[in-house]
Parts: C-alpha cells; structure tokens; sequence
C-alpha cells in the first residue's frame, strides 16, 4: 500500500499521516511482498544468519535442540520425507539434510531461497528448495512430516490459516504430522510496542534517508497484534509495513487445528520439549492428520 505525502519545505500533509495511524480492521494489508524488496529482503537475511539474535530465526544453538526434539519426539526412520514451510535460509532445512532425512523447503523470499540454494549446493546436502507461497502449495501425500517453525502461522488471516492447514493436510501421507509453534499474549505482554519515530540515512525498511513511524496496535477481544511502521521517503512518498499476530491460548489452537482436520498429540511451551505452563510465550504443537 503506497501514498503520496505532499511535502516541501514548508508544508507537511499532517492530516494523511493521521488518517494512517488509525487503528485498522484486523489483518487489513501493508505493502505487498515486502519480503521480496531487494533492500528489505537482504536486511531480512542478514537478520536470520544473525547468530546473536532472535529477532528472524532463533539462535544457532536453540535450533540444533529445537531439530533433535523434533526427531526424537516424531520417531521419523531414516530418510522419512521432511517438510519445512517458510524455510528461509534453510538453517532448519540444513540440519536435516544432514541427518539423513529427504528435506524439501518452500519459502516465498527469493533471496532466502537463493541462498538456502546456494547453501545446499556448496556444502552437497541434497535438499530440494521451492520458491512458492505455501498458501498455494499443491503437493498430494508426499511427506512424512511437516514443519511451520517460529511463529509463521501466526501473521496469517483466517481464510490463510484455513487454506495453510488444507494444504498441510493434502501435502502428508496418511499418518502424517505437522509441527509448529504459536506465539501468546505473554509474548506481546513481554516484547510489548514500538511506539516511536526515527529518521536515517539509510536502515531496515530504505537504502535511502528515511522518517520512520512506529506504532502497536491490540485487538485484545480477538487476541490479534499489529506492529505498523509508516515510512516516509526523502520524496514524500509513504510505505505502510504491516506484521500482523494472531496469538493463542492452548484451547485456542487446538480447537482451530481439530477443525482443519488434525488431532493434537502434544502441547509444549516451545519446541524443544519445555513444558507449557501459564506465562509461556510460546506453545509448541505436534500434531497428526486425522486419516
């Protein structure tokens, strides 16, 4: 969604800047695809290579026993066909490959796809990388497992997660199991809003100098979060970034993925086997298609 914000030296269209800060319908969108940007998606990728943050993947360390939790609570045999959806730079992907497992990934970051590629390639581990929306995904019983990893179902709308979960279905062999984690109101309570403005030279959202506005919206009835940035170029043009949350309870996901067709095996404040309890931020989900 891009605007034209009239401005020179003298004047500044205050009423348009207002009119956007307006707190908008749930999982109303922002710019399209921005994960595609060349700036955006290369700040994206250095993020989720970042070994000191958490920020767009998990840490190094947390994914290695994040992996094996995974295997050992699955029980997968060797080379069981493995599904990672939204896999980014392949740091989960990677891992499994190396373990002996045939591992496919579908991210819809072309430059994240490129360098799992490349990644792949270079070091000869045999993973076979799609760039595609997975709310498209067409694949039918091909897959012993499926993965949705950090939170990625959470940004979806209703409709998407609907779609998503028919597609996961289709995707998995009969017996199949599909693994996320979802984020809860404990941790939006935590990280809490970015409310603020900030100018640069040059950052996250443009290579060029830029005004940045960042604001939190809650949809507490509906356990929804948006983070908003509205960015203002040197020109005046105006970009409005959109993360949307949906977050939930243990009730809340369960009931949301026997509706999609899956029956809950576990529940785990994370997927590295911490037992859920009343502040986790995180829970952690593993689940079978019902046949």
């Amino acid at each position: 969604m891009t605007h034209n914000l009239i401005l020179n030296t003298q004047t500044l269209d205050i009423p348009a800047l207002l009119a956007l800060q307006e707190k908008p319908a749930p999982f109303t969108p922002g710019e399209a695809l921005f994960w595609n940007d060349p700036h955006i998606s290369a700040q994206m990728l250095a993020t989720h290579l970042d070994p000191t943050t958490d920020l767009a993947s998990r840490r190094p360390e947390t994914i290695d026993r994040s992996v094996d939790w995974i295997l050992s609570t699955l029980g997968l045999p060797a080379g069981a066909a493995i599904l990672d959806l939204g896999c980014g730079p392949g740091l989960y992907t990677s891992r499994l490959a190396r373990k002996g497992f045939t591992v496919t990934g579908v991210d819809y970051s072309r430059r994240s796809i490129d360098y799992a590629a490349g990644y792949a390639r270079d070091h000869s581990l045999a993973v076979a990388y799609r760039y595609q929306n997975y709310l498209e995904l067409t694949d039918e019983a091909q897959y012993d497992a499926a993965l949705l990893i950090f939170g990625d179902y959470c940004p979806l709308n209703p409709h998407q997660r609907a779609t998503l979960l028919a597609n996961v279905r289709r995707a998995l062999k009969p017996g199949g199991r599909f693994v996320l984690d979802v984020s809860t109101r404990e941790c939006r309570r935590k990280h809490g809003s970015r409310n603020g403005w900030y100018a640069l030279e040059s950052g996250f959202w443009k290579p060029g100098p830029h005004l940045a506005l960042e604001e939190g919206f809650d949809y507490p009835e509906q356990s929804i979060w948006l983070d908003q940035a509205i960015v203002i170029e040197a020109d005046g043009k105006i970009s409005v970034y959109r993360n949307w949350f949906q977050d939930y309870t243990p009730e809340s996901i369960t009931a949301e993925l026997e509706a999609g067709g899956f029956a809950i095996e576990s529940l785990w404040g994370d997927l590295i086997g911490q037992s859920y309890y009343e502040a986790s931020e995180w829970i952690g989900v593993v689940t079978r298609i019902n046949s």
